[in-house]
């Protein structure tokens, strides 16, 4: 009974997001501050009658609607400035012990050449 309550239920957030949608002209479909409303709404709306109705959220059917949305509105939006990921955990292992490895070689270089500048005064 609840499955069916939250279907129908969800089913009139995602209309209403449609009809939201509808006043979004497609050069406007990446820009947060336009989109972000209707957004909100779908992603509210769905929270308010999983949490009304007692249903986990997010749920399979919430999760369903977030991917239709951004599927069906917002492909082609691409991120302006690039996402940086860390490296791979091998190049990260490198960055970290080549420069721990350097230091007793260094001290050790310092060491004799400051011991060789004795011997030659």
């Amino acid at each position: 009974l609840i499955d069916g309550n939250y279907t129908n239920l969800t089913l009139q957030c995602w209309d209403y997001f449609v009809y939201l949608m509808r006043n979004v002209r497609t050069s406007e479909l990446c820009e947060w501050k336009i989109i972000s409303r209707p957004y909100s709404e779908l992603r509210g709306c769905l929270e308010f009658w999983a949490e009304h109705l007692n249903y986990s959220y997010p749920n399979a059917l919430a999760e369903q609607y977030i991917f239709q949305s951004h599927h069906r509105y917002f492909h082609n939006c691409t991120l302006e400035h690039p996402v940086y990921f860390d490296p791979p955990e091998d190049v990260l292992l490198a960055m970290i012990i080549a420069p721990i490895c350097l230091i007793p070689f260094l001290v050790t270089l310092v060491i004799w050449r400051s011991k060789d500048s004795k011997a030659q005064a």
